[in-house]
């Protein structure tokens, strides 16, 4: 977590001075998002909290849930700092509706990046279902299967290299480095994801009881998922391919509602 608080990509020192910022990513979701004013919401795995801040910005009251303990630390941390409506509590995603009082959110927000380090997606929407009153709605963006099932080879060619649908069997990197800016060192590199499907992601919530709202794809992503001169940026902390961006979905967002 220091290497993440400490990038300038989370911009806390903007949280910190400026009462109206916004995370880039939060800022990407509103045209989608809509208004979010008296909402009571609940930001699963929310990380640092800048997303969970910036809705409670936006007026909601949120809870924010994330298996990190310094993470969790660190949100509660900066929204104490800049008085924003927005608690902290450590716990498994699975546990969620456990934790929390089931049945008892307007929304479920979920953010970018997040559901790569589930092994079950059908389990997660379950959590979503759960946690969502009746007319609820969930609101997700996301990197696209696609995407990680993507790499670049020495010719700098986009080649399949990984399962787009999900597996049992985790798929398992060693990196040092992070996808944002840091000069802090990574302690622990060794990390375990899953891969899911689009369709298997909506399945996961039509299945759960949810009627989907909206689909949306999109040809950008807010960190630079290859390397070498592939992505450009495209502002507002989104990365799309230098070449042909049309050629790729980089991410996705999914609306949906409980039904009654």
């Amino acid at each position: 977590m220091p290497a993440h608080v400490a990038s300038a990509d989370y911009a806390i020192q903007r949280f910190l001075d400026d009462p109206a910022f916004l995370s880039d990513v939060v800022r990407f979701d509103l045209p989608l998002l809509g208004d979010v004013s008296g909402l009571t919401g609940v930001h699963l795995q929310c990380h640092i909290g800048t997303d969970t801040v910036s809705l409670a910005r936006l007026g909601a009251s949120m809870t924010g849930l994330d298996f990190s303990g310094p993470a969790v630390a660190e949100a509660a941390r900066l929204a104490a700092a800049v008085g924003a409506d927005a608690s902290f509590v450590q716990a498994d995603v699975y546990d969620a509706a456990n934790i929390l009082e089931s049945g008892s959110f307007d929304l479920v927000y979920t953010g970018v990046g997040a559901l790569t380090w589930l092994p079950d997606i059908r389990r997660w929407g379950r959590v979503v279902a759960d946690l969502l009153r009746p007319g609820g709605r969930l609101f997700i963006r996301d990197g696209h299967p696609m995407l990680f099932a993507l790499d670049v080879d020495d010719d700098g060619r986009l080649v399949v290299t990984d399962s787009y649908f999900e597996t049992t069997e985790a798929r398992v990197s060693d990196y040092a480095g992070t996808y944002v800016r840091t000069d802090v060192a990574i302690e622990h590199t060794v990390t375990h994801w899953w891969n899911h499907g689009l369709g298997e992601t909506v399945t996961a919530l039509l299945e759960a009881g949810l009627t989907l709202t909206g689909l949306a794809e999109h040809d950008t992503v807010p960190w630079r998922a290859f390397s070498g001169e592939t992505m450009t940026s495209a502002g507002g902390g989104e990365w799309r391919l230098a070449e042909m961006p049309e050629r790729l979905a980089a991410s996705f967002t999914i609306q949906a509602v409980k039904n009654s």
